[in-house]
């Protein structure tokens, strides 16, 4: 049995079975890559609801394992020279998934950093952005008087769907065959038509390539299963 005693969060949030992966998050845009990773990968993996709500990702414990104190974070009982090893940043963590698993990233150099380059335009640009947009639609942005700054991230949301629309426009998934470059925006797309209710601000409808990709992503067992984990309290 592996022994995850080094890691403080186990305290906090015990691992029943802590030969599987540890996996500590809540299904947001952001939490929702690793599970939909998972779940495609068929990895074993254990995991614990953080509550950002309550600042539960703030606790003691949790930023023993991710210093910036967002989730997800993962531990994984079976890590380099079969070590354990702890993974915070989305991005790094589907990164480091999909080198161990030889799954959802190209072998091949060339295709293998355009995955990589799209994964970091999610990051860099699509999350951040989408996030904000997110803020000023359904949180305290809405009551701001002032409306240029949901106007900036109106008009910068858009300029982004259009580069995503415009690379999908001879293909199925992101650079070609489906990979982590789909993953990690798929949470944030259809955050934008559900949590935000975006999708008319947007005209989300006239970016008919990006309509198309999400239905199909959507239609993976393995991402409507991701979606919900980790399973919010009732």
């Amino acid at each position: 049995m592996s022994d995850l005693s080094s890691f403080p969060i186990t305290q906090r949030w015990p691992a029943s079975h802590p030969d599987r992966l540890q996996f500590y998050a809540a299904p947001t845009p952001n939490g929702v890559k690793v599970s939909i990773m998972l779940e495609e990968i068929g990895l074993p993996y254990e995991p614990h609801y953080i509550d950002i709500s309550t600042n539960e990702s703030k606790d003691p414990a949790f930023i023993s394992l991710n210093p910036n104190g967002r989730i997800p974070a993962i531990i994984d009982p079976h890590g380099p020279g079969g070590e354990p090893i702890g993974m915070w940043e989305s991005a790094a963590i589907l990164v480091y998934l999909a080198e161990k698993t030889g799954k959802l990233i190209p072998s091949a150099p060339g295709p293998r950093y355009e995955a990589l380059t799209w994964v970091f335009f999610q990051m860099s640009a699509m999350g951040p952005i989408f996030g904000q947009l997110g803020f000023f639609l359904r949180w305290g942005g809405k009551d701001y008087e002032d409306k240029r700054p949901q106007q900036r991230f109106v008009d910068e949301s858009k300029r982004l769907l259009g580069v995503l629309d415009r690379q999908l426009a001879d293909r199925d998934w992101i650079v070609g065959a489906y990979s982590i470059a789909d993953i990690t925006a798929i949470g944030w797309v259809n955050a934008l038509v559900t949590s935000y209710e975006a999708g008319d601000i947007l005209g989300f409808g006239n970016f008919s390539n990006i309509t198309a990709w999400l239905e199909r992503g959507l239609a993976r067992p393995a991402v409507q299963r991701g979606l919900l984990i980790p399973t919010r309290p009732a």
